[in-house]
């Protein structure tokens, strides 16, 4: 993405545009109930797009929001079937969008052929109306693994790739690495940013590197950063 783009995409960004981006999320391991209709009930206050739960917490009343689970979180090292089935149950309870992660010790081996197999395993567990999303833990992975996994993802049937679990140690979203995947998918696939986004500023910089998705538990801190 060319500056000149990119500058004019960050200089039309409102509070109501990054809204109908952000996925507000809660996947502590500690998150109860109360806490679940806590975070439904801001992201309704708040206009996002979406929440994104653990899918233990599933089904949820979420009126007027997109409900996405994740699958596989937060290692990605369980089994492709098992992930698979995770995906599908969560769907049935509800979810509209999976958040799936995978091996990322497969995608420091280069070897994107079983990155591919694994996302397809879950693609195929699942109605294709229901939106994929491929967390390949960009912090921790070479500009080269990144491109591997995000052209597996895309050829396995991805919706978007995102860059972290926001729990690895590596670190989360970055520039370099928002920008590197929205090269690599083009048009194919929507970009994540996901990860230790807490600020306005931080949100601008990644969706002029070609975000077109955040997935934030900051979003009120973040979206106070914007203009109305």
């Amino acid at each position: 993405m060319s500056d000149a783009k990119s500058g004019g995409i960050a200089g039309a960004l409102t509070r109501a545009s990054v809204a109908a981006m952000i996925d507000h999320t809660l996947l502590k391991p500690e998150a109860t109930t109360v806490d679940v209709a806590a975070l439904v009930a801001e992201a309704q206050e708040l206009g996002v797009l979406a929440v994104c739960v653990s899918p233990s917490m599933l089904p949820i009343k979420a009126e007027s929001l997109l409900v996405a689970a994740v699958a596989g979180f937060p290692s990605g090292k369980h089994h492709s079937l098992v992930k698979a089935a995770e995906a599908r149950l969560a769907v049935e309870l509800g979810a509209v969008e999976i958040d799936m992660v995978i091996d990322v010790g497969a995608a420091v081996a280069g070897d994107f052929g079983a990155v591919l197999t694994d996302v397809l395993t879950v693609r195929e567990a699942v109605e294709p109306s229901t939106v994929l999303k491929v967390i390949i833990e960009s912090a921790a992975l070479t500009d080269q693994a990144i491109v591997g996994s995000c052209r597996a993802a895309v050829r396995a049937g991805a919706n978007f790739v995102k860059t972290s679990t926001g729990f690895h140690p590596a670190g989360g979203a970055s520039v370099h690495a928002v920008r590197l995947m929205a090269e690599t998918v083009g048009t194919h696939a929507g970009v994540k940013a996901s990860g230790g986004i807490r600020t306005a500023e931080a949100a601008r910089q990644l969706i002029e590197a070609g975000a077109t998705r955040l997935g934030l538990s900051a979003s009120r801190a973040v979206l106070d950063g914007f203009p109305a």
